[in-house]
């Protein structure tokens, strides 16, 4: 939309919210969002190219008094395209403006009494409202009078006004002209100015963290002119950056400026900045790679793509990518791996192990790598044919930040991989893992040269359809491996004892479910063992900690490793009540829906409670879906959560909303409450995205939040016991599967607790004889770990262990 003036009797549209300076941040939607203020400066329009062009501008508050301390009075805005040429033309210095449709990114520079963000304003969506004298006095924040009431939210419900709104839609904006950009040839750009290009990328860097607040990512590309340039995209965020995924790919780029350094012509992003990547591949389809809502692309743009395509194809082989699967690999080379990962754990604060395959099996032997119990996400344990074909990948220094952010099941391009062989320790775990001679390591070491990275590719990517492929037909073979191998067990050797072992008894109520062939033996020579062996021992419960079971109850968090004990009623009901003593105003998030739920006087807690609502849900008819609470008490909560599937608890901080203090549930879903990790979270209240999505679940709601939940996990110490010796035990990573009950329902459904009671009463009954208690066949693995004193100490926890029939009734014998 172009710069509009505001005739006396006009106002701005009833659908924005105003907002003011001094509460602009990233990471809201800003989409009906405006900002109010008066032009203290303004640059000459800048052109760019044919109908585009940019202007920076200042405006500052016109509401804030002289007695307000805040340095954050004035902002920059950023204008692109048309707008800034009608804004050039029409407001002059002093005029009153409110701009709509605006991005927010931070500031490269922050000036005194200036806010640390920029307002970027362009496309169709982004407009100025010039205010006359008359229209600046009145208070732009009204609600629309035709904002809907949500009578369907629950009895007692009232006041909900709507403050949001779909986009004013006129004829002018769907009549808009498209935007047409202009494209130089690499081999015409003249140093100072700001150009459209597109190129073939020959060579590419990930994202790395710059000096200053950006991230940079590198490139060089070419085009039919044959002139190579290299281009530094210093973005905010990595997401941001060009999906780059190897070389070859076509890349298209808007508003670069040209620049001489070192006797050499480059490129260099700037304000407005926008990057489209696509599969240089002759005959695969064009489909647009960014992370951008809103960009260009007709079919002037698919016609540039399949003339840069047919343009690579007939030049000189590319620089090869040195991509080959595990079956190709060789020692000592540099490779880019297309894999699947499987599973990921930290070794320690600069390696991080991940566990990945692509459905080929190396030909050498590869190296093991051991880690504390516990710490992996993901499976622990695969059958014995793909753990022939998983690779152990260590990635260390600056990818292991961005190791941490990979999900089990991501498709990978590891780029720069290098295969080392002979004697290999692993970092941090000196004391546990043996060296192992002659074994193959795969190492991604730090820095970014030769553009080492990881890469997460999308599952239409070319390369990850072939990955699929292999990887089915692996699994495939796989199945009519074990299923040989079933049949082909003589029925003899089943339940045959080996002289000088313990026998497998009938009466034990355990059984081991890995797939380890060995032989049990005693207490005695599980002592005298090497660190880091997998045992099969036949014992008793002696004795086990602790003795009021729910205290065997934790909270766990998978990305620190952290543990905690669940926090007792008595302080999540005092975190409520501080929460309620603060009763200043608060405004309701841009995005929210609010309403009043009215309660009959409860001395439990207020009878005013504040609600906010998702629109997109609403508009869905999903009124109970999500809702966040505002002024109640745990009880109150706690009463609500049988009707709302999911209740967020939120409190007022300096007039915004905000999640309490994370000690509380951040989030309760029916009897179940999920807590966070104060280490690990981030928290915001924002909207979740829910668009397409059946069940609002908490992973979503905590992704939204900026919350990094916690797990609910079972930990004990048992006493175990045979003839030849007693030892003490931990069952924490297995004890879902050796319960056969999750943490999550112990955690809130009194059945499941009674179950652990009675179990725990049946192997281990109080005054009972030991000698009458019944066997148990276990599992159980030995590693390293550090005590209080910081000495090491050898530890045993039980694995791949559960109960195989009904506990039998305690003997008191």
């Amino acid at each position: 939309m172009p710069v509009c003036v505001l005739p006396q009797s006009s106002q701005i549209p009833p659908h924005l919210t105003r907002t003011s300076i001094s509460a602009i941040c990233t990471g809201p939607d800003w989409t009906n969002a405006t900002v109010k203020g008066k032009v203290v400066h303004k640059d000459a329009l800048v052109p760019l190219d044919d109908d585009d062009f940019v202007l920076k501008t200042v405006i500052q508050d016109v509401d804030s008094s002289s007695n307000i301390t805040t340095q954050e009075l004035s902002i920059k805005m950023i204008m692109i395209g048309s707008l800034a040429k009608d804004f050039s033309r029409t407001v002059n210095l002093g005029d009153v403006v409110v701009a709509s449709g605006f991005t927010v990114s931070k500031s490269s520079s922050v000036k005194e009494k200036h806010h640390p963000c920029n307002l970027l304003l362009s496309g169709e969506d982004a407009c100025i409202y010039v205010c006359s004298p008359e229209v600046n006095s009145v208070e732009t924040r009204k609600k629309s009078p035709k904002a809907a009431e949500v009578s369907s939210l629950q009895p007692g419900v009232s006041s909900v006004v709507a403050t949001k709104r779909a986009p004013l839609t006129t004829q002018a904006s769907r009549d808009a002209k498209k935007p047409k950009y202009v494209y130089s040839q690499l081999d015409k750009l003249e140093v100072g100015t700001v150009v459209n290009v597109y190129g073939v990328v020959l060579f590419f860097k990930q994202p790395f963290k710059s000096n200053g607040n950006d991230y940079c990512s590198s490139i060089k590309i070419s085009d039919q002119s044959n002139q190579k340039i290299g281009c530094n995209i210093f973005l905010p965020n990595v997401e941001e950056h060009p999906k780059i995924f190897q070389v070859g790919d076509v890349i298209r780029m808007h508003r670069v400026k040209v620049s001489r350094f070192n006797d050499s012509v480059s490129l260099v992003s700037t304000h407005g900045f926008s990057a489209v990547a696509f599969d240089g591949t002759e005959g695969e389809p064009v489909e647009p790679r960014t992370c951008s809502r809103n960009f260009h692309f007709d079919a002037d743009d698919e016609r540039a793509v399949e003339e840069l395509r047919a343009w690579s194809s007939g030049q000189d082989p590319l620089p090869a990518p040195a991509s080959m699967t595990l079956s190709l690999v060789q020692p000592r080379a540099y490779f880019d791996l297309t894999c699947q990962l499987l599973a990921k754990a930290p070794v320690d604060s600069s390696c991080m192990l991940l566990r990945v395959w692509d459905g080929t099996k190396c030909p050498h032997t590869l190296l093991k790598v051991l880690v504390e119990p516990g710490v992996t996400e993901g499976p622990t344990a695969f059958s014995p044919e793909r753990e022939s074909a998983i690779a152990n990948v260590l990635v260390y220094d600056n990818h292991v930040e961005v190791a941490r952010q990979l999900k089990p099941g991501d498709f990978l391009r590891i780029y720069n991989l290098r295969a080392i062989p002979g004697s290999s320790k692993v970092p941090g775990l000196t004391g546990t893992q043996p060296v192992e001679l002659g074994h193959l390591a795969f190492h991604l070491h730090g820095g970014t040269a030769y553009g080492r990275g990881i890469r997460v590719l999308p599952d239409n990517s070319p390369n990850v359809k072939e990955l699929k492929r292999l990887i089915e037909a692996f699994v495939q073979d796989e199945d009519d491996s074990a299923m040989m191998e079933l049949w082909g067990t003589p029925p003899e050797s089943v339940g045959t004892c080996t002289a000088g072992t313990l026998p497998v008894s009938a009466d034990s109520i355990t059984e081991t479910t890995c797939s380890h062939n060995i032989d049990p033996v005693t207490l005695s020579e599980v002592k005298r063992s090497n660190v880091g062996q997998v045992h099969h021992v036949k014992v008793r419960l002696k004795s086990y900690e602790p003795q009021k079971l729910h205290q065997c109850l934790k909270l766990f968090c998978d990305k620190c490793s952290t543990m905690q004990d669940v926090p007792d009623e008595q302080h999540v009901s005092g975190v409520f009540s501080a929460a309620l003593s603060d009763r200043r105003p608060c405004s309701a998030p841009v995005w929210a829906l609010s309403g009043q739920l009215q309660l009959p006087s409860d001395p439990a807690g207020p009878s005013a409670l504040s609600l906010y609502f998702s629109p997109q849900l609403m508009s869905h008819g999903k009124n109970k879906h999500l809702m966040f609470l505002k002024g109640a008490s745990l009880e109150q909560v706690k009463k609500l959560s049988a009707s709302y599937l999911n209740i967020v608890p939120v409190r007022s901080s300096g007039g915004q909303l905000a999640l309490l203090d994370l000690s509380a549930p951040v989030l309760f879903r029916g009897r179940r409450r999920y807590y966070g990790c104060k280490k690990c979270s981030n928290p915001a209240v924002k909207e979740p995205d829910v668009e397409g999505v059946e069940v609002v679940s908490e992973k979503l709601l905590a992704e939204a939040l900026g919350v990094e939940l916690l797990r609910y996990v079972l930990l004990l110490r048992l006493q175990l016991h045979d003839s030849s010796a007693s030892l003490d035990v931990l069952l924490w990573r297995d004890a879902e599967c050796f319960f056969n009950v999750s943490a999550a329902d112990v955690a809130s459904n009194q059945e499941a607790q009674d179950h652990i009671s009675q179990t725990m009463s049946s192997l281990c009954p109080p005054g009972g004889s030991t000698a009458r208690r019944p066997w148990l066949d276990v599992c159980l693995v030995s590693y390293q770990a550090k005590d209080e004193d910081g000495s090491d100490q050898t530890v045993y926890q039980i694995c791949h262990t559960t109960l195989s029939k009904a506990t039998p009734e305690p003997d008191p014998a």
